[in-house]
């Protein structure tokens, strides 16, 4: 995705003095113009729509409504907090609040169906079921998606631990990763800089690296062998692991259905133990 707000501020010397303070106003204010006409915009600035129209012709756009486009997906995506749900109850109906919710999860499964293929998820199977450690790593809303791929790669493979990159603990790992270890690393926007970190010294060792990302802009994925981009988007202010805990829940049970002789044993064995103690609740 291009960002509007940066093609901007690197064009703005070439505007002219009208353009200019239009360019102006939209940097100050991007969430009012991101649901603004253009009619709207040009009262507000005082100038005419021929002139916000060629504003956006400089940019390489093909009008304002593409520049807008590109404007509320920005803020959307990459914004701070506060910026995101202000942006999305700019056009949220609080009436149907539920459905809005399912409808932007179902969009959002469908997008991520869409951008990963059967020959990336082969790959990424091909690299859990060889590798001698796995490493799953994120921070906040990524990191339900690390428990949940760490937790379900470990009860089948016995190689998998979950590493919250917030703590320094990785450091102890990271001196030890070799070309034979995989790192699965979650991040979405606004990526973590340690999470990055652990990526960045695990690639250094030559372990292998799967990101679980938003989009192939993520800092992430110059450091990887692997991406599988999900889509994170939210009616509010957070980023959404629904997609991407979609593919962590596909790699566990493809595993398990895919490499039955390297999972049926130990699951077996775990289940004997479970029963031996009485693990699970029994009316």
């Amino acid at each position: 995705m291009e960002n509007p707000i940066l093609k901007l501020k690197n064009n703005i010397s070439q505007l002219t003095e009208t353009q200019r303070r239009v360019a102006d106003y939209i940097l100050k204010n991007p969430v009012d113009v991101a649901f603004l006409t253009v009619d709207q915009l040009a009262l507000i600035v005082k100038t005419s729509t021929t002139t916000i129209m060629r504003l956006t012709f400089s940019l390489g756009y093909s009008g304002y409504a593409e520049f807008q486009k590109g404007l509320q997906e920005l803020l959307r995506n990459s914004a701070a907090p506060q910026i995101r749900l202000e942006t999305n109850l700019k056009e949220l109906d609080e009436s149907d609040l539920w459905i809005r919710c399912a409808e932007s999860q179902v969009s959002n499964i469908q997008s991520t169906v869409d951008m990963i293929s059967t020959e990336s998820l082969n790959k990424a199977l091909d690299m859990i079921v060889s590798a001698d450690r796995i490493f799953c790593t994120s921070v906040r809303s990524g990191l339900p998606v690390a428990e949940h791929l760490s937790f379900g790669l470990n009860r089948l493979l016995g190689n998998s631990e979950l590493i919250v990159s917030d703590l320094s603990d990785w450091v102890d790992k990271g001196i030890t990763l070799t070309s034979k270890d995989l790192v699965i690393a979650t991040s979405f926007p606004r990526y973590a800089r340690r999470t990055v970190d652990f990526v960045t010294a695990a690639k250094s060792n030559d372990a292998k690296v799967i990101s679980i990302t938003d989009s192939y802009s993520s800092p992430l994925v110059k450091y990887s062998d692997l991406v599988l981009p999900c889509s994170s988007s939210s009616i509010a202010f957070h980023n959404s692991p629904i997609a991407s805990m979609l593919v962590a829940d596909y790699l566990v049970s493809a595993i398990a259905i895919n490499y039955p002789e390297k999972t049926k044993e130990r699951l077996d064995k775990i289940t004997a133990i479970l029963t031996q103690i009485n693990y699970h609740y029994n009316d």
